[in-house]
């Protein structure tokens, strides 16, 4: 399917306005450009690490919006609403600076987002797993491996991202046949995907996002791996006192998490409650100029204690134990 792509150049002040007056014209999403860094409120709510590189901001904006192309005549007409936008502009012109107000036309092609990832995915090895895509065949020099099929779909994690590559590394380290396990933010579920395959007795696995509940469930029967003795929620660890509870309640030898740094500080003020005496917390996602602020957490915390720090590229893993 084809759209017509429609761009306003304008100001920063302006892109409030100029949304809301979309919204009132039937048009249900806009896309903004500018070059305003995020407010460190912004950073903190939406857990960035790292903010872009941006060239300096100079006030310029742009918003655009998409309508339909006829799929039949391969046209359409939106002048009407082009107009109603233009007068919208001129009449707040007179009240803010709604800088140049051209509005610049384009096509485009409708792509499928969701699936042209895959084309950058291959196959890999960590530790003792080779790691491939569901839709690529096993090559035979890699037979000596333990195999996964992942297929991520939105849920985050391929397993090539060095943050995992860090954990998948330290579960092949810490976790012993028996042990119970529990992997917060657990997103296409292949970290406790590598922990059933290290014969963990129990894992018990949550996420935020129902998108990745739903993969991990689908990875496990993907790889053949039985679901008895794994639980899978969609909750929040940090603010839900009734998972808290619960995961106190278990006791694991082996706690892992791989989500950003910003959110495992707060986690690391707690998760010595869900562990055995000697049991060990594997956190990884923390770039590396969060690593000072993690271990702080983490030695803050006194009843675990910093055993090993492994790196990766810009990233880093941080091993505690449980005293």
């Amino acid at each position: 399917m084809k759209w017509n792509k429609y761009k306003i150049k304008t100001t920063t002040e302006a892109t409030d306005f100029i949304c809301g007056l979309l919204v009132s014209l039937g048009i249900v999403g806009a896309q903004v450009e500018d070059n305003k860094q995020l407010t460190e409120e912004e950073k903190a709510q939406q857990y960035v690490d790292i903010l872009a590189d941006l060239p300096e901001d100079d006030g310029t904006a742009y918003v655009s919006f998409y309508t339909n192309v006829d799929r039949h005549t391969g046209e359409s007409d939106d002048e009407e609403l082009l107009n109603s936008i233009r007068d919208g502009l001129k009449s707040a012109s007179e009240f803010m600076n709604v800088g140049e107000g051209s509005i610049e036309h384009s096509t485009t092609q409708e792509e499928d987002w969701i699936n042209n990832w895959k084309k950058y995915f291959k196959s890999f090895t960590c530790g003792d797993f080779y790691i491939k895509p569901t839709w690529q065949k096993r090559e035979s020099e890699y037979d000596s491996y333990k195999m996964i099929e992942i297929d991520p779909g939105t849920a985050f994690g391929t397993g090539k991202h060095d943050t995992t590559q860090l954990c998948i590394k330290n579960l092949c380290k810490y976790v012993k046949p028996g042990d119970k396990v529990l992997d917060l933010g657990c997103g296409s579920g292949i970290l406790s995907i590598v922990a059933k395959m290290l014969d963990a007795s129990r894992i018990d696995m949550n996420d935020i996002d129902e998108a990745a509940v739903r993969a991990s469930k689908e990875n496990f029967e993907m790889n053949h791996l039985s679901l008895d003795n794994v639980n899978i929620a969609c909750e929040n660890v940090i603010d839900d006192e009734a998972a808290k509870a619960k995961y106190e309640g278990e006791k694991y030898d082996v706690v892992v998490a791989n989500i950003l740094a910003d959110v495992i500080i707060p986690i690391a003020g707690f998760v010595d409650k869900f562990l055995k005496p000697g049991a060990i917390f594997i956190s990884s996602g923390i770039i590396y100029m969060k690593e000072d602020d993690v271990k702080k957490a983490i030695e803050d915390n006194g009843n675990l204690e910093v055993v090993e720090v492994t790196k990766q590229g810009d990233w880093v893993s941080i091993v505690a134990k449980r005293k």
